[in-house]
């Protein structure tokens, strides 16, 4: 086991920025005015497995279908490059399916907005790139920095205001798309030597 604090990092980087959790709180302050209370370490937790389970499996599917990490990188690369353009220019290309059912700690709040597409497709681009204990810890502090987001979410909307949040997502929406651009250079390099 060889943990790197660099990679740690980055993977931590990317994935908050992924999973936007800061930029979610108005999602989440919705939600929980709807169905009244929010589970914030049921979704944590879950959120947490999901990530791990398709870290571990997520190459397994792709060999089934026979698509390899590569490919399925540079794919996230373009995931994260829209995520990042939402996140900068204030426009929406994805649109959430409303829930207000009990489930609401579960889906949408786990599920699909934690551990969506975005964040499941940067992992395995992750995977290509650094070692699998980093990626862990990385998302292990995302999971521990989610719970705590979503516990004094209200909170933090209030110190924070709606111009600090607005603020906050667009400066990780320009770090996430510089890291899109790498993801992107990096892994068609790889496919182009492989071809």
């Amino acid at each position: 086991m060889e943990l790197n604090i660099k990679e740690i990092f980055t993977a931590f980087m990317v994935l908050f920025a992924v999973i936007d959790i800061i930029g979610n709180i108005p999602i989440v302050i919705d939600l929980r005015k709807k169905v009244g209370h929010i589970q914030s370490e049921k979704a944590s937790i879950i959120s947490g497995v999901i990530m791990i389970l398709f870290l571990f499996l997520g190459q397994n599917i792709l060999s089934l279908i026979g698509i390899g990490v590569n490919s399925f990188a540079v794919a996230g690369a373009f995931i994260l490059f829209f995520i990042a353009l939402e996140m900068i220019l204030g426009i929406t290309l994805y649109k959430q399916d409303e829930h207000t059912a009990m489930t609401a700690s579960v889906f949408p709040l786990a599920f699909p907005l934690i551990a969506g597409p975005g964040s499941l497709t940067t992992l395995l681009s992750l995977r290509a790139e650094f070692r699998i204990e980093n990626i862990i810890v990385a998302v292990v502090l995302n999971v521990i920095i989610i719970f705590i987001v979503l516990k004094t979410s209200a909170k933090i909307e209030r110190v924070l205001g709606p111009n600090g949040i607005d603020i906050i997502r667009k400066i990780f929406g320009v770090i996430l798309l510089a890291i899109a651009v790498k993801l992107f250079a990096h892994n068609i390099k790889e496919l182009f030597e492989l071809a």
